[in-house]
């Protein structure tokens, strides 16, 4: 007996396809279809990690507490100390004219 002829074969892929509801590949190309199909993680993480609350959110939610952010003052504290001493981050330019990229180009 013959072996069935290969357009008789690729048909009977293709109606196999139709009828299960699955992707007709007759090259066998990669194309990430299991990984589409399978149900996404990001859900079950979420629910399996605790909600994490920050220092800002807690102090928001109980004022009556007066909390204090040590690290928040202390970096507020040495960002005072640096514009002393002339270290601190320059001035926004509120106009173009102040920018020092458009002085830069002038002088050119």
């Amino acid at each position: 007996m013959a072996a069935p002829a290969r357009s008789r074969l690729l048909e009977l892929t293709r109606l196999r396809c139709d009828i299960f509801s699955t992707l007709y590949n007759p090259l066998g190309l990669r194309t990430g279809a299991k990984y589409l199909r399978s149900r996404l993680r990001g859900p079950a993480m979420v629910q399996y990690y605790p909600q994490q609350l920050s220092f800002k959110q807690l102090s928001r939610a109980m004022p009556e507490l007066k909390l204090v952010n040590f690290e928040e003052e202390q970096r507020l504290f040495d960002v005072a100390e640096r514009k002393k001493r002339g270290k601190g981050a320059p001035k926004k330019a509120k106009s173009p004219e102040e920018s020092r990229r458009l002085a830069k180009k002038k002088r050119k």
